[in-house]
């Protein structure tokens, strides 16, 4: 399996999915938690960019029809085609194609897309807060039971091409992180239980002036690992964590 590859994926977006009832107020939020503005809408009023001060974006969020709110990720390649067949032989599988877009399932149940990439290169700058504190949403996390953790680290890997980063002390996770200068990176996280799913994460230089900060928003605090992350729940009752990572200023 690990002898073939789709990559390289140039690029990766993380996509806020809300059920309209809860849209305003969670693209509010984002908004202001990220410091960036919103961008024209696209495909009848269901997506939009959460574009930043500087650089390429990394975020965009999608008005959906059903519950829960959640994240799902999209994958920037040269060659939509070529991406897909090679995926499919590392074991996803397709869900659905359309001419810009490829929705696709990995072995273990994660749903993303395949996307055109259109010569992103250079993530956003955190932005620096009243307090001193600086942050940036800048990981997707993948968050997958244990029984097909292994397996998906392996589908990954080859599926994105980019530097395996394991982290030896938590064995629970392993990151994949993309060749310099592209920010994106991605977090594998074993569960002990529920079912597969996506997150994000934002690195930041003060974890409790951060965390002040998107309670103050509308956020609210599920779980404190001290000096390591805390997990909140946005408006709409999505999950997503501040983790005590050096952003990029």
């Amino acid at each position: 399996m690990g002898a073939e590859q789709a990559g390289p994926v140039r690029w990766v977006t993380g996509f806020l999915d809300t059920p309209a009832a809860h849209a305003p107020v969670a693209e509010r939020f984002w908004l202001a938690v990220t410091g960036t503005t919103l961008s024209t809408r696209r495909g009848d009023g269901t997506f939009a960019t959460l574009v930043p001060a500087s650089g390429d974006p990394v975020l965009r969020v999608q008005v959906v029809g059903d519950a829960p709110a959640r994240g799902h990720l999209d994958l920037h390649v040269e060659s939509l085609p070529e991406a897909a067949s090679t995926l499919v032989a590392l074991g996803a599988s397709v869900l659905r194609r359309d001419d810009d877009l490829i929705v696709s399932r990995s072995p273990g149940g994660i749903v993303f897309c395949l996307v055109p990439w259109r010569g992103e290169r250079t993530g956003p700058v955190a932005p620096v807060w009243p307090d001193g504190q600086a942050s940036l949403a800048d990981q997707v996390c993948l968050d997958l039971p244990a029984a097909v953790y292994e397996a998906e680290c392996v589908f990954w890997r080859a599926a994105t091409g980019w530097h395996h980063d394991p982290i030896p002390a938590c064995a629970e996770f392993e990151r994949l992180i993309a060749p310099e200068p592209l920010p994106a990176r991605l977090l594998l996280q074993r569960l002990d239980a529920g079912p597969a799913g996506v997150h994000l994460d934002l690195a930041c230089d003060d974890v409790d002036a951060e965390v002040a900060r998107h309670e103050a928003l509308g956020a609210t605090v599920v779980r404190r690992i001290p000096d390591s992350w805390t997990t909140l729940r946005d408006p709409a009752g999505r999950f997503y964590c501040v983790t005590a990572r050096p952003p990029r200023r």
